[in-house]
């Protein structure tokens, strides 16, 4: 009770420190693995390296606030005892890992300690996210097993960019005095796009446009519209949309550009 009562744990601070343990690691950091292969085509299974779990206890609580134990069990299967100090309080969260299907006995003990380590992890919100993304066929050569290209995650999945301690829109250098006073907008391109070329060269447009205002990253609306589309079973090359693909892409467009504006008259 008296330890307790010296040191009371700071809401604030334990919300902070939950966030960073559950942010999306940097795209480099996530592998993908092959859950079913059909011919050339794979279902893209995501996941980190052990030594990311490591780091990331070690970069959000220092390397003397975790520890973690194991246990064999009779099938070879590993029970890990993950303890995190939050808070000024050690916390426990448990999970079993099991044996994978190598060769080398020592390699599959090896991976059996490595999942029960993610799992247990995985309870504290490390890497949960990945187990939230939607499984999708990509191409695969399976003599090389390996996939044709690395697959793309979708934007829930990418980490924050950094960002000033308050948000600011960046200062625009002062215009010369005109006359008249009213300024004409400039034209903007009307109807919908013929084709998936054009799509594509008022998507590059509109993302520059945006990212000029400070309202958002350089090739954001591009990968929303495109994440979008492959979602909505569109593919991922924007330039062969046709149709309904076109008019889903100028739906996104408006709906993305609208809650950027929102979001900047909030912080305005």
């Amino acid at each position: 009770m008296l330890e307790n009562q010296e040191h009371r744990p700071d809401t604030a601070e334990i919300k902070l420190i939950t966030r960073a343990l559950a942010a999306p690691f940097e795209v480099k950091d996530v592998k993908f693995k092959p859950q079913s292969v059909k011919g050339n085509r794979a279902l893209a299974l995501a996941y980190v390296d052990v030594r990311m779990i490591e780091d990331r206890l070690d970069e959000v609580l220092g390397v003397e606030n975790w520890q973690d134990d194991y246990q064999l069990l009779p099938d070879n299967s590993v029970v890990c005892r993950l303890r995190l100090r939050i808070g000024g309080r050690w916390i426990t969260k448990t999970d079993v890992g099991s044996p994978s299907e190598q060769p080398d006995g020592g390699d599959r003990l090896k991976a059996a300690f490595s999942d029960a380590l993610k799992r247990a992890a995985v309870k504290y919100g490390i890497g949960r996210y990945l187990y939230r993304l939607k499984a999708e066929w990509w191409d695969y050569d399976p003599v090389k097993r390996q996939f044709a290209q690395t697959p793309k995650l979708p934007a829930f999945a990418l980490p924050a960019p950094t960002q000033p301690t308050k948000p600011t829109r960046p200062e625009k250098p002062a215009e010369p005095i005109k006359f008249p006073t009213t300024e004409r907008p400039r034209p903007a391109a009307k109807g919908m796009p013929k084709d998936g070329a054009e799509l594509v060269q008022r998507l590059q447009e509109k993302d520059r446009q945006l990212a000029a205002d400070g309202l958002c990253e350089p090739g954001a609306l591009i990968e929303h519209v495109r994440q979008a589309g492959m979602k909505a079973g569109f593919g991922e090359e924007m330039a062969t949309w046709t149709g309904p693909a076109i008019k889903l892409a100028v739906g996104e467009v408006k709906g993305f550009q609208g809650r950027l504006q929102g979001s900047a008259k909030a912080v305005a």
